[in-house]
């Protein structure tokens, strides 16, 4: 090939990046990465009972923006650049191959339908060029690659552990990854025999672009509370940082199986979802250092579950290839009409979801992960595993309209993982059976000493541990004497929730 184009989509990375790989056998390299504004501002929900809700918040949009430039770093280091703009990827790619008379193109594909129809687009938008360039696409955001399954992803089970099993106890084998190039080919030149007007625009669209700012993307710019767990920062040096901080200089991987329930602290759980869901980092890199460490240091059940948690994820990418659109439908992939959904948008219902949104439900442990969620972008998986069981399980509103929020709020939102979790929460995902949480018990097994709740509820610090988890309890007396009035200081809990929890 002499010229070769790469579209960077969720793989902002160079190593293991086989999108990236193929391409550097090129004569000339050119990159280019999309903030697609689709991605952002206020969007419409599709299908029945729509909504309107933020597609990108402002803890995901800092991310990506870091993830871009450090990208952007990376290609400069190596010899090339990235080229950024600010459109829709199909009115982009095209041009550029156009311009610089690409005679390949690469990118990473995906197994969301959005993502997909946006490939299928561009892929026939640049057949209609007049170079018409070889276009290939690649699989990198699984462990496992689908041409690797004993199955094939039409075929895989719809509940995991069937699919674990199927998995672990068959010949399939995770794909080595692959080294990040030394060098890349140089980016295009202008032809000289262009016509003036044509080298014009052919340099035009060479021109590396800025970052779009938060007010370019009409995003509020994000600011980070000094109570996070961690400042995740974008990108793959991050990522990688992150990866070897956990792994090998806090040797936390020993215990991540006893640990990762934690709510408070950096290093309970890996927290490298912001980075493998975003592409920073490839769930295989994760797995070769799994490997490494067992080799090394010890192989144990701990050691064990981090991988059994990234064929999860694997799991929910492939059930969205599968399944389509049919994952994002309030009844979900089983189909559960007999489930009564309150809309989240009339009367009471309303009232109720707006109370889950800020952390205002009067139930400590939710309101303690809803607060940390919006001040932070991040909750633990236990934490978002109880917010979303009293949204959609004990106030029967709409899963999606709490799946939505999370979209707009989370540092490390992947679609298929988002929906897939909350629609299995619900009910109506993959395992039909009671997924609703006791969150008392929860909360007293996770949290003893409230000292997670009173970490986000500093109104509540004054309560006794064994009575700061159920505040609606304290006599007048009580809360005279530890300085919290319900309803005033602290809001009375949600009658809906109270009513269904007696």
């Amino acid at each position: 090939m002499e010229t070769a184009l790469v579209w960077f989509r969720t793989d902002l990375r160079a190593r293991d990046n086989h999108a990236l790989a193929a391409a550097t056998e090129a004569e000339r390299l050119c990159c280019v990465y999309c903030f697609d504004p689709r991605g952002f501002g206020s969007r419409e929900y599709g299908g029945t009972n729509s909504f309107r809700y933020e597609k990108t918040g402002s803890h995901r949009t800092r991310f990506l923006r870091e993830s871009v430039a450090d990208l952007r770093t990376s290609l400069r280091e190596l010899g090339s650049e990235l080229i950024v703009r600010h459109d829709r990827p199909e009115a982009v790619v095209p041009e550029l191959a156009s311009a610089i008379d690409a005679d390949f193109v690469s990118f990473q594909a995906t197994s969301t339908p959005e993502e997909r129809a946006v490939e299928r687009t561009v892929t026939a938008r640049l057949k209609r060029t007049e170079t018409n360039p070889d276009v290939e696409s690649f699989r990198g955001h699984t462990l496992y690659h689908p041409d690797d399954l004993p199955v094939p992803v039409a075929r895989i089970e719809d509940t995991f552990t069937p699919f674990r099993r199927t998995v672990e106890n068959s010949d399939a084998t995770v794909r080595p990854t692959v080294e990040a190039p030394s060098a890349l080919p140089p980016i295009p030149e202008v032809a000289g025999t262009a016509a003036e007007a044509d080298a014009s625009a052919s340099a035009g669209a060479l021109d590396p672009g800025e970052i779009p700012t938060f007010e370019a993307l009409g995003v509020e710019p994000a600011t980070q509370d000094e109570r996070a767990v961690l400042r995740f920062e974008g990108g793959e040096t991050a990522g990688l940082e992150r990866l070897e901080r956990y792994v090998w200089k806090r040797d936390r991987l020993r215990e991540y199986k006893e640990t990762r329930n934690g709510l408070l602290g950096s290093d309970y759980s890996s927290k490298l979802s912001p980075w493998l869901n975003l592409g920073c980092l490839s769930p295989r890199t994760v797995y070769e250092a799994v490997e490494r460490y067992e080799r090394e240091r010890v192989e144990n059940e701990s050691t064990y579950w981090l991988v059994f948690e990234l064929l999860w994820r694997d799991f929910f990418q492939f059930q969205f290839e599968k399944h389509g659109t049919q994952p994002f439908e309030r009844d979900g992939i089983r189909h559960r009409a007999d489930i009564h959904w309150r809309s989240g948008t009339d009367g009471e219902s309303e009232e109720e979801f707006e109370r889950w949104k800020r952390g205002e439900t009067g139930i400590p442990f939710v309101d303690a992960n809803m607060r940390e969620l919006n001040e932070t972008g991040y909750v633990s998986n236990r934490g978002r595993q109880n917010v979303a069981s009293v949204l959609a399980n004990d106030l029967r509103i709409d899963w999606r309209k709490g799946a939505a929020y999370f979209e707009t709020k989370l540092v490390d939102y992947d679609p298929a993982s988002n929906y897939g979790n909350w629609a299995y929460i619900a009910g109506v995902g993959n395992d039909s059976r009671n997924r609703s949480f006791d969150v008392g018990w929860q909360a007293e097994r996770y949290d003893p000493d409230a000292t997670y709740v009173k970490y986000w509820l500093p109104e509540l610090d004054g309560v006794p541990g064994e009575k700061a988890h159920e505040p609606w309890t304290l006599s007048p007396d009580e809360q005279e004497r530890y300085g919290v009035t319900l309803g005033e200081d602290y809001p009375e809990p949600l009658t809906q929730w109270l009513g269904s929890n007696e």
